[in-house]
């Protein structure tokens, strides 16, 4: 039988069964290798101590400080006692409070001078941080030698757990750490040597036992390499594989439905609209299967260009299908299209011209019979163009030639969900993924890394500027009256307004909320506000006599069909929606818009609901309401938002203050993020030089023959689950 390779060895074998069961459940830590490639999320110096003035309440924390005072105090009529120790570090002092029994032992142990290391919950009592019982561990040594080499050493602090201390992961580390010498290397030695970098089991060793700072720079500069360029290896050969594929080539014809599109356009297309057409026309004239992201801001025309795309695929013979991620979108395109397209779209109908195509919907909740006629249209090749939702993935819809697929918003769908739609052509489709969420360069490198990109970052020209501000309604309740008296002005002026809540607000949603209470929500004791309440709050108060409805995500297809269509009318003065309206909605009158508690969306959310706003000749106006002291993050973001309008700005912001994990969609692949010392926005050369390397390697050596051990460790990191998402994506 083969021997199991040392590091896949079960953590059981070597440190015994309690702890692995911890490590298992805590940290997801299973293995030898991933016990080494847990690595530590700092060093504390022994010289120098951790801040202790900057401690964040609720967390889990180990520091290393000095015992300066313990004293034990009496209480309850002298019945009970506790140990007060306060430890301090030069930047500040925390206090250390241990109760009952468990007093003696840290009395003995912690005297005045007496340095340790300290682990445990940041509470607050009397307005003073503390940690109560914390966990501890002295740091003496006993022989000068232990001394010396205790004094020079970096101590390295593990993310950890209540559970598990920093310290006994160290050890836990040191009782594996000989096996580091066992580790294969996945970088080719030519690129090693190339840019200077040390061997993995080098690397394993500086970063858990580093003596200085130089080593731990050392370990990082290889790790980050490791993880880059075995990911990028994952998608070359990924997209290598893809230009293997057979496809059928799209050319649109001459004189046929785009050309008659054409025709009718009331307006040139913009340069950027021009040069993302070009690109994908190449690739849809090629006999493997396009794979394209199409970037651009809300507004900038990306509708248009996948029109185009669509007709061109219906020109050569083919179908297209366009997957939205809600029904009120799906609905919302569709209308659109048909719009744009006039007669064109009436293929087989009287007033149809000669080009004409079908463009049919699909929905879930359609009527039978217009399902049912829907079905037939695409299975006979009647309806060039489908739009719909993920009912299109269902077993029962046929296409008689599928030969493009378009998604939008492509971060809402699963993997799963595109790939069962391209699965429904007789070869494999085209693909070509929209998304208004502004990527930075690196994430499109790493997260997309599969599709060739395509930027639209010109607006058409008659879109207007959108003003957009903080109105903090705590610290400045008048802000707050101000605003909706604009929203009145802009009504009075003919144009319309949308305000977005979080919440919706029905019996449903408040059950939910209340099972779901975040800290943040605990700390502000009140739930995010909810579209039912704000809109009878406004048509009681401040927008009294004015049309106002309301659109959210619970209700019928149909009613938010109605709501969507006497708004774009007219009909409908303001707006009170959830943020189903975020993607797609086109009312080019509607010029406000107030977003309710905006602290509780994203970024790129705000950005998202800020762009619907503007969309005609007259400017928007974008009003983020906010009850967080200004201080607080949660206003730094909000002010980030309105100080400017660009997507990929943004989107780097946004990407700064979120766990760089989520980058890689772990929700999608659910498998715990490999990204452990690379980060997307800092590291953007490491990835983008990753990415040369990689191509250059696989374009020469596809299957890895060459390099096995780049194939154990390609296996390893993209494990099946994650191997997957990467190919789906």
């Amino acid at each position: 039988m083969d021997r199991v390779p040392v590091l896949e060895e079960p953590l059981k074998k070597l440190l015994g069964p309690a702890t692995a069961k911890v490590m298992a459940e805590h940290l997801d830590l299973h293995t030898v290798g991933d016990l080494l490639h847990h690595y530590p999320r700092r060093y504390a110096e022994r010289g120098e101590l951790t801040a202790l003035a900057d401690l964040p309440l609720d967390e889990h924390v180990t520091v290393v400080a000095q015992v300066a005072t313990a004293r034990i105090l009496k209480f309850n009529n002298g019945r009970g006692q506790r140990l007060e120790v306060t430890i301090t570090d030069g930047s500040g002092q925390l206090q250390l409070v241990f109760f009952g029994r468990g007093i003696h032992k840290p009395h003995k142990d912690l005297l005045p001078g007496t340095r340790a290391m300290f682990a445990g919950k940041v509470s607050a009592f009397n307005r003073k941080l503390q940690l109560a019982h914390p966990a501890y561990e002295l740091l003496r040594g006993d022989s000068t030698e232990a001394v010396d080499s205790w004094a020079g050493a970096l101590i390295p602090i593990y993310p950890a757990t209540a559970k598990l201390e920093s310290w006994k992961i160290a050890k836990a580390v040191d009782a594996v750490l000989p096996s580091a010498q066992e580790a294969v290397d996945p970088l080719p030695r030519s690129l090693r040597d190339g840019r200077g970098l040390v061997t993995l089991p080098e690397a394993l060793l500086k970063i858990h036992r580093p003596h200085g700072k130089s080593d731990v720079d050392e370990a990082k500069d290889r790790l980050k390499w490791d993880e880059a360029f075995v990911l990028q290896v994952a998608l070359a050969r990924r997209r290598y594989a893809e230009t293997q594929l057979p496809a059928v080539a799209r050319k649109p014809q001459p004189d046929g439905l785009l050309d008659a599109f054409d025709a009718k356009l009331p307006f040139t297309l913009t340069e950027g609209q021009q040069k993302v057409t070009k690109e994908i026309f190449d690739d849809l004239a090629t006999e493997h299967p396009m794979h394209r992201l199409l970037q651009g801001e809300v507004g900038s025309g990306k509708t248009m260009v996948a029109l185009r795309a669509m007709l061109a695929v219906v020109d050569a013979g083919g179908q297209a299908a366009m997957l939205a991620p809600t029904e009120v979108l799906a609905q919302q395109h569709h209308r659109s299209v048909t719009e744009m397209m006039g007669e064109l779209a009436e293929g087989g109908m009287l007033g149809g011209t000669e080009h004409a195509t079908k463009v049919v919907l699909l929905t879930g909740s359609m009527g039978a019979a217009a399902r049912r006629q829907a079905l037939l249209d695409l299975v006979t090749g009647e309806a060039g163009i489908v739009i719909g939702t993920h009912a299109l993935i269902e077993d029962k819809v046929q296409f008689h030639d599928l030969g493009l697929v378009v998604v939008d918003e492509q971060h809402r769908f699963g993997v799963e969900q595109r790939d069962a739609l391209r699965s429904k052509g007789k070869q494999p489709p085209h693909l070509l993924v929209m998304t208004a969420t502004p990527i930075p360069r690196t994430v499109a490198m790493t997260v997309f890394g599969d599709l060739e990109t395509s930027v639209l970052d010109q607006l058409p020209a008659g879109r207007s500027p959108i003003a957009s501000h903080v109105v903090p309604a705590a610290d400045k309740p008048h802000f707050l009256a101000r605003a909706w008296d604009r929203v009145r002005e802009e009504v009075e002026n003919g144009h319309q307004a949308y305000v977005v809540c979080p919440r919706i607000g029905d019996d449903l949603d408040d059950k939910a909320a209340a099972k779901k209470k975040s800290a943040e929500d605990e700390a502000e004791k009140r739930p995010p506000l909810a579209v039912v309440e704000v809109a009878e709050q406004l048509t009681a108060g401040p927008l009294a006599g004015l049309r106002v409805e309301i659109l959210h995500g619970r209700m019928a297809p149909d009613d938010k069909d109605a709501v969507m269509r006497r708004f774009a009318a007219g009909d409908v003065d303001v707006l009170v929606a959830t943020t189903v309206i975020e993607v797609g909605v086109n009312v080019p009158n509607a010029t406000a818009m107030v977003i309710m508690d905006a602290d509780r969306f994203g970024v790129s959310q705000l950005h998202q609901l800020r762009g619907r706003v503007g969309r005609g000749s007259a400017p928007g106006l974008c009003l983020l309401v906010t009850e967080m002291p200004e201080a607080s993050p949660a206003r730094g973001r909000l002010s980030a938002v309105a100080s400017t309008l660009d997507g990929f700005e943004l989107s780097r912001i946004d990407l700064e203050q979120r766990r760089e994990g989520d980058v890689l969609g772990q929700a999608q692949s659910g498998v715990r993020s490999s990204l452990r010392v690379l980060t997307v926005i800092d590291d953007e050369e490491v990835i983008a030089e990753a990415r040369e390397e990689a191509v250059t390697l696989v374009s020469k050596d596809p299957d890895l023959v060459h390099y096995p051990e780049l194939r154990t460790a390609l296996d390893a990191l993209v494990d099946k689950e994650r191997e997957q998402y990467l190919e789906k994506g």
